[in-house]
């Protein structure tokens, strides 16, 4: 248990994070709130950032990511930080309650994203602050582009327009995101493009790297039919190895943004 007081965030969860606690302008005397914090990033770190004057308010769906920032808050004396179980789409919160409100790459996983930016600016006090990031549709395009070439060469169609509506679904461009935190009410102070790589010996440990089990490939399993994937993704496998013994190493990019907004 005592690891928890190491254990800041995923590797996954780094890049973005690091932007976003750039972008934030420290403040005293307000209440903050993180959307989607997961296993605490940035929510525990804006806490001890911003001190005893800020009241920090974490708001997660998951029984586990309660129970997990919850330990980590105590095992590390965080007195000014508080983990609530809810909804983007339903922030229990007042009106105008916030001064600072976050979400790393959280608000791309939620039901309905025009609603949960309606909530934020509901609960945002006016001037302010709301940072968010969010990775963008060619994220990992290395390894859709091998996918869709496989489900061609099989004749699967149906699955290619699947895979895409997959991608759309959990990462839209930019200007679409523009578009509704403007529709929100937000004005954009900065819109920064950034991204990362992730490299991997070869498709194997690509496919078989606990972040990709867990985040991704039983999703990408069920574009497919059952009966398939297991054969489908093998020749995945295969061509992805194949390309790392081409070029030396596989290579996957994530690209992101950072939206600066402010309640005006």
């Amino acid at each position: 248990m005592l690891n928890l007081t190491y254990d800041d965030l995923p590797l996954w969860s780094a890049p973005f994070g690091l932007m976003l606690l750039d972008t934030v302008r420290m403040q005293t005397h307000i209440n903050v709130l993180d959307i989607g914090s997961g296993s605490g990033f940035p929510m525990l770190e804006l806490s001890e950032r911003m001190g005893k004057t800020c009241m920090v308010y974490g708001l997660d769906p998951s029984a586990d990511a309660i129970q997990m920032i919850t330990q980590k808050k105590d095992l590390r004396g965080i007195e000014f930080a508080k983990i609530v179980k809810g909804v983007a789409e339903e922030i229990p919160f007042p009106d105008e309650y916030f001064g600072l409100i976050v979400s790393n790459n959280g608000l791309n996983n939620v039901r309905d994203q025009a609603a949960s930016l309606a909530e934020c600016y509901r609960v945002a006090d006016k001037p302010a602050q709301m940072v968010l990031t969010m990775n963008l549709p060619h994220t990992m395009i290395e390894f859709y582009e091998v996918f869709e070439d496989t489900l061609r060469e099989k004749g699967m169609n149906e699955a290619i327009g699947r895979m895409h509506e997959h991608i759309d679904l959990k990462r839209k461009p930019v200007e679409f995101l523009k578009e509704l935190i403007i529709s929100a009410g937000f004005n954009i102070n900065s819109i920064q493009v950034d991204g990362f790589k992730m490299k991997y010996t070869d498709g194997s440990a690509f496919l078989n790297h606990s972040f990709i089990r867990k985040a991704f490939l039983e999703n990408w399993k069920a574009i497919v039919p059952d009966e398939m994937a297991g054969s489908l993704f093998a020749t995945i496998e295969e061509k992805l190895n194949q390309i790392a013994v081409e070029r030396g190493e596989l290579i996957v990019s994530v690209p992101f943004v950072c939206f600066d907004c402010i309640k005006s």
